[in-house]
């Protein structure tokens, strides 16, 4: 298959009405700390990336570090956490660099979150740049259109607070949906919205069954960075 029939492809799982009304919000404030029951994967006194392992190779992320702050090393591949998660509270504050002009959509300051290794919330330079509402910044990928935009300027960090509750299944059959609540900048973008399947860049939503399974940051060429990473078990 061709580039050109994939992205044809791909074009048909595109939702382009409504466009989320964009929201003012403050500027970004200094990290907070994490709750005491919290397990910190990425800290202002972080040394290393321990929490965290190459999809590719499985040994030791190859993303940068600096002062806290966790960089994509473009062409290095996906990370995930050491760690699987079920039901969690997850906070994570990521930043993009300043927009290239000619980079437009999602080919501007391209990301992700993949809940259970799975179920991708959007993470995109939405602000100002026109895309897709299903794919643009908080969105459940290719499923679910953000209530809002709430997107600061490019070169400021941005927040999200995410409540997830995992899929429930036994043996292949799947009893119950996965829900995911977002919360971008202080504006709530994803109220308690069920999760059809797997996220998508072609075709339909997939169910496999699946246990407890790790957070996932994505390799999309583009040097996102990370900090004050955090997550709470609810289960």
């Amino acid at each position: 298959m061709t580039d050109q029939q994939r992205h044809t492809l791909a074009a048909k799982t595109e939702v382009w009405t409504p466009v989320p009304a964009v929201v003012k919000v403050a500027a970004a404030q200094a990290p907070q700390a994490a709750p005491s029951d919290a397990l910190v994967l990425l800290g202002a006194t972080s040394a290393d990336l321990t929490q965290w392992r190459s999809v590719n190779s499985g040994k030791a992320a190859e993303w940068s570090l600096q002062n806290g702050e966790m960089t994509v090393k473009p062409g290095t591949g996906d990370i995930r956490t050491v760690e699987n998660f079920c039901d969690i509270q997850l906070h994570l504050e990521w930043r993009t660099t300043k927009a290239d002009p000619a980079k437009t959509g999602q080919a501007r300051n391209n990301s992700g979150i993949f809940l259970q290794d799975k179920y991708e919330i959007q993470i995109l330079d939405s602000y100002q740049n026109a895309t897709y509402p299903n794919g643009q910044a908080g969105s459940v990928y290719k499923q679910t259109i953000p209530l809002a935009n709430a997107m600061r300027p490019d070169g400021q960090w941005q927040q999200y607070d995410i409540i997830y509750r995992a899929p429930r299944f036994e043996g292949n059959k799947r009893l119950a949906a996965g829900f995911v609540t977002v919360l971008h900048n202080g504006v709530l973008l994803q109220n308690h919205t069920e999760i059809l399947g797997t996220t998508e860049w072609i075709g339909p939503p997939q169910q496999p069954a699946h246990g407890c399974a790790p957070l996932k940051l994505q390799d999309h060429g583009d040097k996102v960075s990370f900090r004050n990473i955090w997550v709470r078990k609810l289960d």
